[in-house]
């Protein structure tokens, strides 16, 4: 694979990244991000599209293959693969986009999910610690992260959605388009996802004692309309929806857990049990079990996640009920689909490589919720902004902050 094949190939490619310096510039405020630093998460994230792009061109990947299909229009029309086909092809037929400058437009798009996930850190450790602080931004700023959303593929549009999701979970009640658009964005590559978001809105609407019935009867009514829809389509896309749900279910989990056990990631999932399963999907491999520099580099940000979960399940286990109080009210939210997620994705995968790029469709989740558990606001701050501690509605108190400085 070439990467520009003329002079337009490469004008092409600067305009794209240039297009992205002014989309990090424009949506920083949108997810109370400094320009500053929404532009170095921009170039931090283009770094490993440059990577990735090397990485592929040297061993091949299935970023050519979406690439080829569309120079030759190569298509079906349906959700996942095809969709991305599609939306390669729009590229290089409407705008002649080479192979860079496609990669480019994928890594905008894994850019928005992380800017997103960044910004929801910040609320979550607003008023807390510096090390703490910098303890979120080493979460963001981990390879993993940036380097498998910014590539072309399923991974890079999955990702934006689910930090879409999160950033509108923060305030649901001001943020639902946001969590309109994360469904569907999901929905176009990953079904099967999106309808446990949509599992997990209902759930939480059903749970929510915020808002009055009628509210919560309307937009849980609404989402439950989508789940009847949804989650049959997904069952479907799965190869899961007909007759019998239960031995179908058993049947496709069984032939999941032997995909792909060959190469250097595969491992034999289907004798362990669930814990075991939940913690090799997260947290493997581990570094003395890497065996090449990728492998090493995944290992390392795993380390990073199981002290994080070690952290916040210990603050956890003190705080018991008020650790539930200090995010807000859409934590079910974020439970539920974290929960239904891992535990789908964890008994069905038995591949690492796989794992360490798909667990990405909600590991935002999973660093959320443990790291709004760890250290508590200062004390003055408490003072100022009640609602931190006594609402958890901790996206407020940071608006408010800045309208103070002003």
């Amino acid at each position: 694979m070439q990467l520009n094949s003329s002079v337009w190939d490469i004008f092409n490619a600067t305009l794209v990244f240039l297009a992205g310096i002014l989309i990090a510039i424009q949506l920083a405020k949108s997810f109370n991000v400094p320009q500053r630093r929404s532009v170095i998460i921009y170039f931090w994230h283009t770094i490993f599209c440059f990577a990735y792009v090397q990485y592929v061109i040297a061993y091949g990947g299935d970023a050519i293959g979406y690439y080829e299909a569309a120079l030759y229009l190569n298509i079906d029309y349906s959700f996942g693969t095809n969709a991305v086909r599609l939306l390669v092809y729009f590229l290089f037929s409407v705008f002649g986009l080479s192979f860079l400058a496609s990669f480019l437009v994928f890594n905008i798009i894994g850019f928005i999910g992380l800017l997103a996930f960044d910004g929801s850190l910040r609320a979550a450790t607003w008023g807390k610690s510096i090390n703490i602080r910098r303890f979120a931004t080493l979460l963001v700023f981990m390879p993993s992260v940036s380097f498998w959303s910014s590539a072309i593929g399923k991974d890079a549009i999955s990702f934006m959605a689910t930090g879409l999701a999160l950033w509108a979970a923060l305030d649901f009640r001001r943020r639902k388009l946001i969590m309109i658009v994360a469904v569907i964005v999901m929905l176009v590559v990953r079904p099967h996802m999106a309808g446990l978001m949509v599992i997990a809105i209902c759930v939480s609407m059903v749970l929510q004692t915020k808002v009055s019935f009628a509210q919560r009867t309307l937009v849980g009514g609404m989402a439950l309309a989508s789940a009847a829809w949804l989650v049959p389509f997904a069952l479907n896309y799965s190869g899961l929806g007909s007759t019998d749900v239960a031995i179908n279910l058993a049947a496709y989990v069984e032939k999941r857990q032997g995909y792909n056990q060959e190469g250097g990631g595969g491992i034999d999932i289907s004798g362990m049990s669930l814990p075991m399963q939940l913690f090799t999907y997260l947290f493997q491999p581990l570094p003395f079990e890497a065996t090449d520099l990728f492998s090493l580099a995944a290992s390392l940000d795993n380390v990073v996640l199981l002290v994080l979960v070690v952290l916040g399940g210990l603050e956890m286990l003190k705080r018991r009920k008020n650790a539930m109080r200090v995010t807000s009210e859409n934590r079910v939210f974020l439970w539920v689909y974290l929960l239904s997620a891992s535990l789908l994705l964890a008994v069905t995968t038995a591949n690492l490589g796989i794992a360490v790029r798909q667990k990405w469709m909600f590991a935002p989740m999973l660093i959320f919720l443990f790291v709004s558990v760890i250290g508590r606001p200062r004390q003055h701050v408490a003072e100022q902004h009640p609602t931190v501690l006594d609402r958890g509605h901790v996206q407020t108190s940071f608006d408010l902050n800045r309208k103070q400085k002003r």
